[in-house]
């Protein structure tokens, strides 16, 4: 099975209410899609996430990346030789890891077709069925709590509340979805790089003198505060997680070996795949650090990767796959079972795709 031919385009979804953080908002998914065709008839699917303000991707970049410079070192391989096909992804440029994440989740489909496979099982086979938070965007008090109170009607028993655009404002924010749900859910906080070192180290003791029994707060500070990072985690009792700071399995050994976080969160579009996503939960087995596997605002189709690769792993402890369940439709057939929080796996191989709707290429 050799790659014959490698096509871009893209996918749009529209999301059932305004996606709000403390970097962005958006109202639809707009996302470049990787179609690699082999001389076999196979296809596989890959998925790209343009967050500028993340990983500094755009359609644009990401497009050109794949088609100038990632496509011709990969055209004519073998999808067996999985690890010489990684290997120049690697090397046809630095960065650029969400264009290099949809190749690779494109490879690993067909890498499971192969060998008549649903991908999971050939990365681990850990379980079968994984369960999800969902995303309370920062909005005002009692909108977020109303938002909190939806999604536990539709069973969500962990929620992750975007904070960090005003501190002050996010502890009313939490006492008020506190008082809307109670103590039986458990909450995550994402500051996304909201708060200064010790802003967030104010703001998150007076939640714990409160006892709002926040589960974990993920990159409280800016991605490249390795330092401020680091003083959070020893000046609160709150368990911090580093996202926007890891990128690669050298920045997890960092992070780990300097004490700088508590958990890391795993994200194809940050990894460049799933290649270098295995590569951190190793660095994170060899340490004891558990991770949670996170995504952009993207649709299914990458989402399954995730998917499969955290059903795969017991160092992948929580999961934060809401995607499809922002989404107001799903435009691809077959995959992973998204019903709300509860996510299934199925016997269908790769990544288990049947048709992908509202494409262009």
């Amino acid at each position: 099975m050799k790659i014959k031919e490698i096509q871009v385009g893209q996918i749009s979804v529209p999301l059932k209410k305004p996606f709000k953080t403390a970097l962005r908002t958006v109202n639809k998914i707009e996302d470049v899609v990787v179609k690699i065709i082999t001389d076999t008839g196979h296809i596989g699917y890959g998925e790209a996430a343009p967050t500028a303000v993340i990983t500094g991707d755009t359609k644009g970049s990401i497009k050109c990346a794949i088609e100038d410079y990632i496509a011709p070192q990969i055209i004519g391989l073998e999808i067996e030789n999985i690890e010489e096909i990684m290997n120049r992804i690697d090397r046809s440029l630095i960065k650029n890891t969400s264009a290099k994440a949809a190749v690779d989740i494109a490879i690993y489909d067909l890498f499971g077709q192969l060998h008549k496979s649903p991908l999971y099982k050939l990365l681990g086979g850990y379980k079968k069925e994984i369960i999800s938070d969902l995303t309370i965007s920062v909005n005002d008090p009692e909108e977020m709590a109303q938002d909190s109170i939806e999604a536990v009607r539709r069973g969500y028993k962990t929620l992750k509340i975007k904070v960090g655009l005003d501190s002050q404002m996010d502890i009313k924010r939490i006492q008020a979805i506190r008082d809307a749900v109670g103590y039986n859910v458990d909450l995550r906080l994402d500051a996304n790089q909201g708060w200064k070192p010790k802003e967030a180290v104010m703001l998150l003791r007076k939640m714990e003198d409160k006892g709002f029994n926040i589960e974990l707060v993920e990159q409280p500070v800016s991605a490249n505060d390795l330092e401020g990072l680091k003083y959070v985690t020893q000046n609160v009792n709150t368990p911090i997680l580093a996202d926007e700071s890891v990128f690669s399995p050298f920045d997890a050994v960092k992070i780990i070996q300097n004490r700088a976080a508590d958990l890391i969160n795993i994200k194809l579009m940050k990894t460049g795949g799933i290649h270098n996503a295995l590569k951190i939960c190793s660095v994170a087995e060899i340490y004891g650090v558990e991770c949670m596997i996170g995504c952009m605002l993207e649709s299914k189709l990458s989402v399954s990767a995730a998917v499969h690769l955290a059903a795969s792993k017991s160092i992948i402890t929580k999961i934060d796959l809401d995607g499809p369940g922002l989404c107001k439709e799903d435009p691809v057939d077959g995959g992973p079972q998204f019903q709300d929080y509860k996510i299934t796996l199925n016997d269908e191989w790769g990544l288990g795709f049947k048709n992908i709707g509202n494409l262009s290429f």
